[in-house]
């Protein structure tokens, strides 16, 4: 407890999933949490759990893919804080769009807007924050941004470029005190999966889940407090030499290249239930 005190983060996508467990971990750890998002009430209804724990929160209503909004948001933080210490850079969206000779130009230009242009843009305008006392930046990017999801290339490329984006972020601010890493979650349990796959509740969703039992060794999908915690590390003194890298949290997919033996043997099964 108290890795943040006295600190100032800023969190997109804050209202739900990755952000929202986000959010209040940071709270218990002693920062003031600012967190943004386009859905109102999910928003305010995460702030009231943060406050009910004893938690600072603040909340903003901003679109990420809007310069506008995110040049306002920024200067109402820097009017109230004077600086920040801590940037997540979390807001995105996915959607599957068939093989590329099939995929719908707006809906490529849809995710690029909002995953790579919202993190360009909150980067843009926050560092400004950071500059006389440092910080941290974590963006979320994804293990389909160093691999790929079939009938997603809109999703891989914008992941894949912010993986490459951080890195530039870590290069250019380095000497000023300022660290940049990105998170690569695996397949976590959010409202996202839901909208994609199906709720538990629903049959798609069911077998989504139990299909992703095979695929990842641990044998489950990863909750969002998993990766929550990674970026608390990611932002905190505990990486204070760390910088430029991305750090894949998935349940460990992607550390095998053909799974093989592993999908058709279902004995370890009973080891992970």
């Amino acid at each position: 407890m108290g890795k943040l005190n006295d600190k100032v983060a800023v969190i997109t996508g804050g209202a739900t999933g990755i952000g929202e467990a986000t959010a209040k971990v940071f709270a218990n750890e002693g920062a003031t949490v600012v967190i943004a998002d386009i859905k109102q009430e999910e928003l305010e209804g995460t702030a009231k759990e943060i406050r009910d724990n004893g938690g600072t929160v603040k909340t903003y209503r901003v679109d990420v893919s809007k310069e506008e909004e995110v040049e306002g948001f920024a200067d109402q933080v820097k009017e109230e804080f004077g600086r920040i210490d801590a940037l997540f850079n979390n807001a995105g969206t996915d959607q599957e769009g068939g093989k590329v000779h099939e995929y719908p130009v707006e809906l490529f230009d849809e995710i690029q807007q909002t995953d790579l242009r919202g993190t360009f843009l909150m980067s843009r305008y926050f560092i400004p924050l950071m500059l006389d006392k440092g910080g941290a930046i974590v963006n979320n990017a994804s293990m389909s941004g160093s691999f790929a999801d079939l009938d997603r290339s809109g999703y891989n490329a914008a992941k894949g470029a912010i993986i490459n984006f951080t890195k530039s972020i870590a290069i250019d601010y380095g000497r000023q005190g300022i660290r940049a890493n990105s998170v690569s979650p695996g397949t976590i349990e959010t409202p996202l999966i839901d909208k994609l796959a199906g709720t538990k509740e629903e049959k798609s969703g069911r077998q989504f889940r139990e299909s992703n039992k095979w695929l990842a060794p641990i044998g489950r999908l990863g909750d969002p407090e998993e990766i929550a915690t990674a970026v608390l590390f990611l932002v905190s003194d505990d990486s204070s030499y760390m910088t430029g890298q991305d750090m894949i949290v998935d349940g460990g997919i992607t550390a095998y290249t053909w799974p093989g033996k592993m999908v058709m043997d279902d004995s370890w099964k009973n080891t992970t239930e």
